[in-house]
């Protein structure tokens, strides 16, 4: 099967087109026809060797997290699936690899396909759609009325937690430019701040909640716009002992883990908050939630721009400018 290859971790390093075997399939998996895969950030954080310490990836590896396609195998274990099913994942951890033709998901994983959409719109939806569930459903416990402020509302995230969040109920601020305002206006934000010529920490107060996915500097900000007892759930860092062990961490990673994030938890505990990383994981079942408000019109997918199976390479340069509005998208199929 043809694929793109990352031979050694590097920063900006460029995937090599290769012909790969076709992968094993392990009893609890399902063998699906990649048509469509979507990059995200994560992807050439990987490829820069950001996470290696928690992902210890062995080369060569092939990069991709997001999916939809067409299930042509599936183990002997599997009972929700059988070929012929349009389908849509995050592949789990230790086992993506959508940057190519053929791809195993674990049965759990994996979820039908929302009726109405393309394959290029279902791969844009795993890994930001969970992400958003999970911050906004499983962590924050966001509840009709409160006040959320979501960073970098037309990015990836910012584009479906926006109308995540408006559908729980929420007031929802973002950030984003001027040339966007209109964008994330039209996916539910209540309060749009330009990040270009305003300070969101002078725009926001007593917040109940923020979804944090910039920097450090932005991360102090956003501690003083939530009210006493607000949480913070990041999801570029730094991660939190919890983090270190879900991933079940080797002792001295777990303590590295301790001390990165020790600044921001003092912080947070002086200022009465609650500050929780978000690493997401893939789910099958959570997956079939946000079919749901799919089909029922609640969210619906933002692309900026697909590009031929053959460009993977320039795609993710694409999503690492930051120009992007919504999600990238690969057509392999």
């Amino acid at each position: 099967m043809k694929a793109f290859v990352l031979d050694g971790y590097g920063k900006q390093r460029a995937l090599r087109q290769a012909e790969m075997p076709e992968p094993a399939l392990r009893d609890d998996e399902v063998l699906v026809q990649v048509h469509a895969a979507a990059v995200n950030l994560l992807d050439s954080k990987i490829r820069d060797g950001e996470f290696k310490l928690i992902l210890p990836y062995r080369m060569p590896l092939i990069l991709g997290h997001d999916l939809a396609g067409v299930v042509v195998k599936v183990g002997p274990g599997v009972r929700r699936f059988k070929p012929g099913d349009e389908v849509y994942a995050r592949a789990d951890d230790f086992r993506i690899g959508s940057f190519a033709e053929l791809i195993p998901v674990r049965e759990a994983s994996l979820a039908l396909k929302p009726q109405g959409l393309t394959m290029e719109e279902a791969a844009s939806l795993p890994l930001v759609g969970l992400t958003a569930w999970q911050a906004l459903v499983e962590v924050a416990q966001l509840k009709k009325g409160q006040k959320v402020f979501i960073q970098a509302g037309s990015g990836g995230v910012g584009t479906f937690a926006i109308q995540l969040a408006k559908h729980l109920g929420a007031h929802v601020a973002t950030t984003t430019s001027a040339t966007n305002a209109e964008l994330v206006k039209r996916l539910g934000a209540d309060v749009v701040v330009d990040y270009r010529t305003q300070d969101f920490e002078a725009q926001l107060r007593d917040y109940d909640l923020v979804l944090h996915s910039q920097d450090g500097k932005a991360l102090d900000k956003s501690l003083r716009v939530l009210r006493r007892g607000g949480k913070l759930v990041s999801i570029s860092g730094p991660a939190d002992p919890a983090f270190g062990q879900q991933i079940a961490a080797p002792g001295f990673v777990k303590l590295v883990i301790r001390l990165l994030s020790s600044g921001v938890r003092r912080k947070a505990r002086s200022l009465g908050l609650d500050y929780r990383f978000l690493f997401m994981k893939a789910s099958g079942s959570q997956l079939r939630e946000i079919t749901s408000l799919v089909e029922a019109g609640a969210i619906r997918p933002v692309i900026d721009k697909v590009f031929p199976f053959a460009s993977t390479t320039e795609a993710l340069a694409y999503v690492e400018s930051g120009r992007a509005k919504g999600k990238v998208v690969i057509r392999v199929k």
